[in-house]
């Protein structure tokens, strides 16, 4: 049977708020009863609950961590960075997903209402901004990653969506691709219109604005840069590059080129973003804007760690630089000399160009 701070307690002769005290260290307590509670407590193997020890001194130990979905592909990503933080900082994390909407929900909201956690770090899922906004008032510190709609409610983590969207621009600029198809996510996300407006003013600056043609929305899946793809070609719709708003739908673009007997970079040049795992996979492996998605993790578990130390969250967004990598969907790769000695398959290059 589990031993209880009743029994502990009933051995020590004491009452369990002394037993308690002992426990947590708090109220005035004479040596030699603290010394018999101490021993009871050995001999009896009391394994106190980590969490009703937490929550009399006020805290819990635990960060809270409210995501969307585990299967989007950059999630696990931004999960790692923030546990190794978290765990780091002698903090356990508590993840919840609304895989099941609004029974999901419900079961976070009672968490919330538990004071299960100290702090909560964001990925927003759709429809829970109104409910997440209280949190703060209630005495919640909350930090946002990936603010996908531009708002500024909370402190929070993001990259520089326009910025990368402008050298994907600069980079099919620069090997002559001027009609690129743009495959967007949904028009409600920050990060998607950001990523059209850095793409789209960049070769609008240079004597190539896009018409409206050539931008279709889609809905960050393989099956969206497929069908665009192949809608534009069915419809005689010329074009030479693709720039698409997650590798996902890159590589559905790649797959829908390739099937309709063009080559890539060949014929129609391709552009995603993100650098998930799966872009070095593509074939040819994909041109990409790296989203430095660990560190976005670490730097938002970073802000709730110092803030349980005594620093205030901050009051601006703290932005990381995205990357471009450049790989065989836009040009080919250049294969590098083998060192001396070395033998098998030279190694192509992969150059990274900081945005």
């Amino acid at each position: 049977m589990r031993i209880t701070i009743a029994d502990v307690a009933a051995r020590a002769g004491v009452s369990k708020t002394t037993v308690s005290r002992v426990l947590n260290g708090r109220g005035e307590l004479d040596d030699d009863t603290a010394a018999r509670v101490r021993a009871v407590i050995e001999e009896l193997g009391y394994v106190p609950s980590a969490r009703g020890v937490g929550l009399a001194r006020g805290r819990t130990r635990i960060v809270g961590m409210l995501v969307p979905s585990l299967i989007w592909p950059w999630i696990g990503e931004v999960v790692q960075g923030a546990v190794d933080v978290v765990e780091s900082g002698g903090y356990g994390l508590l993840l919840f997903t609304c895989n099941r909407g609004a029974q999901s929900m419900r079961q976070f909201a009672a968490q919330v209402s538990a004071k299960s956690f100290d702090g909560l770090l964001v990925i927003e899922p759709e429809g829970t901004l109104d409910y997440i906004t209280q949190l703060p008032g209630r005495g919640l510190p909350v930090v946002l990653i990936d603010d996908r709609g531009s708002r500024r409610v909370f402190p929070s983590v993001a990259t520089t969506n326009l910025a990368g969207g402008a050298a994907a621009a600069g980079h099919l600029l620069g090997i002559g691709r001027t009609r690129p198809l743009v495959v967007t996510g949904s028009r409600r996300f920050g990060c998607t219109r950001d990523r059209l407006a850095g793409f789209v003013e960049t070769y609008a600056a240079n004597g190539h604005p896009l018409p409206p043609e050539l931008v279709v929305e889609g809905d960050f899946t393989l099956e969206c840069g497929s069908r665009a793809v192949q809608r534009l070609l069915e419809g005689g719709v010329h074009f030479d590059a693709v720039f698409a708003h997650n590798d996902l739908s890159a590589g559905g673009a790649i797959r829908a080129v390739r099937e309709a007997g063009r080559s890539v970079p060949g014929d129609v040049a391709v552009v995603g973003f993100d650098d998930v795992p799966y872009a070095q996979h593509t074939d040819p492996p994909l041109t990409t804007v790296h989203q430095p998605m660990r560190e976005m993790g670490e730097a938002a578990a970073r802000m709730l760690i110092d803030h349980f130390a005594g620093t205030p969250l901050p009051e601006t967004p703290q932005v990381l630089p995205t990357t471009l990598i450049v790989r065989g969907s836009t040009v080919p790769t250049t294969p590098v000399p083998n060192p001396p000695g070395q033998t098998g398959p030279a190694v192509p290059a992969t150059p990274a160009v900081p945005v």
